[in-house]
């Protein structure tokens, strides 16, 4: 049995603490919020989970809510130009049907879970005096608060890392009411690309309240869809968005022209700046904590990684502890676990590096997409598993692949 410490009650932390907890290990988690607190709470993401981060979780015994959550099998895509028509559209099957559970749902239930499973929480903030603290008294800490104060212990990265700034403003709503367009027949989530602008998501989903959709806006700085800066209570929001959605994608509008926010705290707001940090971070006085998920790999939302990236990085690392025995978590171990993580989290942050900045040839293929179901089914495997993408991500290769299929 080894004493670990986790900072942070997300996805990563918990799983990780969950299946540390089934291994005989004495966990101790650091939350800054009950469950009571989660579950009452503002929304914590637009999470957007895909089937190889699902098998994890079943195989975890922690998918809990599979029956009463919505099962997405397609991603449909439309490209907006000019405003009000849809250039091309298409829509790509999965192999596998994604799922999203609100994390104030999935994290409240989690963390109850843990501590009924024998896990220890202390419900405080943690700052680099706490960590150092927390440090001394555990054979390993993680810092999994991928926000925050302690994400400037881990220094970035500037060989892994594309961007100084964020590139889109975000927000997005928790829907009831929300039509399902009337073709194909199986629920998909819509994404809408306008180029320049922004992008649109709805994505069917689990809430506090039953099934909803999320909208999410992800908003080209300056631009139409960058109207978000004074933090619209749900109702505004909604009716903000009600007027994009009329300019821009008028079918969308007829969907939700009769939806209602599902609570009075379903809305978030903010910015991400993509960064890939070193994940190891040296304490004053002696020792060392390891960073994991979007502590050290943060991506934005645009492809829709971050939970599927946090239940890798927490199934990495059990199996990296497990494997370890009784020898020491000294630093070398702590990087070369976070490399093993890596050879997965790189082709997330490139996917989502693509998808973000200006992408001639993606458009070339998405024009494809819209003539060619191969083309669609594969464009979509790409958001489940970001290592097949490839193709998808070098311009040659993209245009080699479309020759082939033309």
């Amino acid at each position: 049995m080894r004493r670990i410490a986790i900072v942070g009650a997300g996805q990563a932390g918990l799983q990780l603490a969950l299946g540390l907890r089934d291994h005989g290990h004495e966990v101790t988690v650091v939350s800054d919020r009950t469950a009571e607190e989660i579950r009452g709470g503002h929304v914590l993401s637009t999470q957007a989970m895909f089937g190889p981060a699902l098998q994890i979780e079943r195989e975890a015994g922690l998918h809990l809510w599979e029956r009463q959550t919505p099962s997405v099998r397609a991603v449909r895509a439309s490209v907006i130009d000019p405003p009000g028509e849809a250039a091309l559209a298409f829509t790509g099957w999965l192999d596998q049907a994604q799922q999203s559970v609100d994390q104030r749902v999935k994290l409240a239930g989690w963390l109850e879970l843990f501590q009924e499973r024998g896990g220890h929480v202390e419900y405080r903030a943690v700052d680099r005096a706490g960590l150092r603290r927390l440090a001394d008294r555990h054979e390993l800490t993680i810092v999994a608060a991928g926000r925050g104060e302690l994400s400037g212990v881990f220094p970035r990265d500037e060989a892994r890392s594309c961007f100084d700034r964020p590139q889109r403003t975000l927000s997005c709503v928790y829907l009831h009411g929300v039509q399902a367009p009337p073709a194909p027949a199986e629920l998909h989530t819509r994404i809408l690309i306008v180029p320049g602008v922004g992008e649109a998501f709805l994505q069917p989903a689990l809430t506090t309240s039953g099934t909803c959709t999320i909208l999410l806006w992800e908003a080209v700085p300056g631009g139409p869809f960058d109207c978000w800066q004074d933090r619209p209570a749900p109702h505004e929001h909604l009716e903000r968005s009600l007027r994009l959605l009329r300019e821009y994608a008028p079918w969308e509008h007829a969907l939700c022209a009769e939806a209602e926010p599902t609570d009075k705290t379903c809305t978030l707001y903010g910015a991400v700046t993509p960064v890939v940090r070193h994940p190891v971070a040296p304490l004053e006085g002696g020792g060392e904590v390891l960073g994991m998920a979007d502590a050290v790999v943060l991506n934005d939302p645009i492809t829709g990684q971050g939970a599927n990236n946090a239940a890798r990085c927490a199934d990495v690392y059990l199996r990296a502890i497990d494997e370890r025995g009784e020898a020491p978590f000294d630093a070398p171990w702590m990087r070369q676990t976070f490399e093993t993580f890596w050879q997965h989290a790189r082709h997330t942050a490139a996917f989502t590096a693509a998808m973000l900045g200006p992408r001639p040839h993606l458009q070339r293929v998405m024009a494809a997409a819209a003539d060619n179901e191969q083309v669609a089914r594969r464009f979509a495997a790409v958001y489940a598993n970001p290592s097949q993408g490839e193709w998808l991500l070098d311009p040659a290769a993209a245009d080699a692949y479309l020759a082939t299929v033309r």
